[in-house]
């Protein structure tokens, strides 16, 4: 299978990333020149593309005879003039925009006149690489994710001077090649690392105010969120060199202080602590295992929970509780015996209701658990009349397994911990918090889902483009405009509000769309 578009593509620079390049566009039939910068890197990027197909072979996936013809199909070479008669040439050099400039220049005067020229930049400009050429409009992006012989997706990347032409030439070879094409304009980070970096610095930043531990971040994406990781183990994987790189090139376009990169992922960066390639960043990865958790101590007696109010919330709790065995109060049987009782109203003012029924008719001892809160959990407690007894709680689904806890400035010792356990016995996953809006995961997820929304009405990409790169280049479950129709624009607006509240953040505002849907109570798609 080739393209009707390319029939013989160049691919400059054989590392990771280029060597799969190279691998994808051979595997698909093309003819491929392969460029390095001298004979010792030229043989690490022939061992990068052995090694890649050759693991294909011993899973099954390609035969001898297949890794043969993909690899016959690839010249390698030290000359950039070899490039001269190829339709298309890919840039997959390092991430420096001056070497990428020296790059493109060397490229305009090798490669035929109508050849269409791309750089696989995952952060950086393509205008700023195209204007040190005289084809800007023969210039584009292309955006591989890693490991490219893997990833579906491709950001095709147009600047103001691309002819639309060469944008819909390489959209097309992309789709030959079985990958999934998102074309959108030239914005630093452009859809994926956009939305993830700006969600993985606020998780740093988050960790650093002292918000929350790492591995209870980590735990509460996984569990809350449905991600395939948390952020800090994302970060050490990606590199954090590379997470470095990426945010100083969208701060420097976005100004946005989300954007600005936390001060604790530059001091790693300083310390040589990268993630995963060093051994250690946010987590020690040559540390010994965690030791055995110790037997577990006999069970106690089935506790008491009392579940104030009506609706999803209080329901799913109170099934929760049956299943596990506790003794269900509700306010028409008595509150007097609970250990525990969870006050899961439906707005804040129903809440303080109930939390002032709850503090007059439990015994002390109670842990009293706000859900209604709007912002902050203080007020309510404050208002209870028994503040030491009051942690906030939020389910960021109701169904799901994880309870985030928030301990107020007001709450006692031990009350968060004793809330954590009954939770456990629940059958929750408990993580813990400062009592902030949003708890940590609409936090952290609301603003991330606000900047897809903001894309979507500054006419950057189409909601399918959108929900596209984050499943397909970051392995999202689901995409975030789905995510806004899902948890309701209406929840997403409030959350947002409530942290724009708090820290004035002009970037958590609600983005006008959002606004806008939820007057029309209409959804995004």
């Amino acid at each position: 299978m080739t393209s009707g578009s390319f029939s013989k593509v160049g691919v400059v620079g054989l590392g990771t990333m280029g060597a799969g390049i190279a691998e994808v566009l051979a595997r698909g039939g093309l003819a491929v020149v392969g460029i390095e910068i001298n004979p010792d890197a030229l043989a690490r990027g022939r061992g990068h593309l052995e090694s890649s197909t050759g693991r294909a072979v011993k899973r099954g996936r390609l035969t001898e005879d297949a890794q043969r013809e993909i690899l016959d199909r690839i010249t390698l070479s030290t000359d950039f003039a070899d490039l001269g008669d190829c339709d298309l040439v890919i840039e997959a050099v390092p991430e420096r925009l001056d070497l990428k400039r020296t790059v493109f220049a060397e490229l305009d005067r090798v490669c035929r006149a109508d050849a269409v020229l791309a750089t696989n930049t995952s952060s950086l400009s393509v205008t700023d690489i195209a204007v040190t050429t005289g084809r800007p409009d023969k210039i584009v992006g292309v955006h591989f994710f890693n490991p490219a012989p893997v990833m579906k997706l491709v950001e095709v990347i147009r600047t103001v001077r691309t002819e639309p032409q060469a944008v819909e030439r390489v959209a097309a070879l992309v789709r030959d090649l079985g990958k999934t094409p998102v074309t959108i304009g030239d914005r630093a980070g452009f859809v994926a690392n956009r939305l993830l970096f700006g969600y993985l610095n606020q998780a740093a930043g988050m960790l650093e105010s002292g918000h929350a531990t790492r591995d209870d971040i980590d735990t509460a994406m996984k569990a809350g969120a449905g991600l395939p990781m948390g952020p800090f183990t994302l970060m050490d994987l990606i590199g954090l060199d590379t997470c470095l790189e990426v945010l100083e090139a969208i701060y420097a376009e976005s100004r946005d202080r989300r954007h600005a990169p936390s001060p604790r992922l530059r001091e790693l960066v300083t310390a040589g602590l990268l993630g995963r390639k060093t051994g250690r960043g946010f987590y020690d990865h040559g540390a010994p295992a965690e030791p055995a958790e110790p037997a577990t101590a006999p069970a106690a007696a089935a506790p008491v929970v009392g579940v104030l109010g009506t609706g999803p919330l209080a329901d799913a709790l109170a099934a929760r509780a049956d299943r596990a065995g506790a003794r269900v109060r509700t306010s028409a049987d008595g509150l007097a015996d609970c250990d525990l009782v969870i006050e899961a109203a439906q707005d804040a003012e129903a809440g303080r209701a109930l939390l002032a029924e709850a503090s007059a008719n439990v015994e002390d001892g109670a842990v009293l658990a706000v859900t209604s809160a709007d912002g902050q959990v203080v007020e309510q407690a404050v208002a209870s009349g028994r503040p030491g007894d009051v942690v906030g709680l939020r389910l960021p689904e109701i169904d799901g397994d994880l309870a985030e806890i928030a301990a107020t400035v007001a709450t006692a010792p031990g009350v968060a911990d004793r809330a954590a356990g009954l939770l456990a016995g629940l059958g929750l996953t408990t993580v813990r918090c400062r009592d902030r809006a949003g708890f940590i995961v609409d936090a952290l997820r609301f603003p991330y889902l606000n900047d897809a929304a903001a894309m979507l009405g500054a006419g950057y990409a189409d909601p399918d483009a959108i929900d596209a790169a984050m499943t397909l280049g970051c392995g999202y479950p689901t995409g975030p405009i789905a995510d806004l129709d899902r948890l309701g624009l209406d929840r997403a607006v409030g959350v947002l509000r409530a942290l724009h509240a708090e820290t004035r953040e002009p970037a958590l505002a609600p983005t006008p769309l959002l606004v806008e849907h939820v007057t029309a109570g209409r959804p995004l798609r």
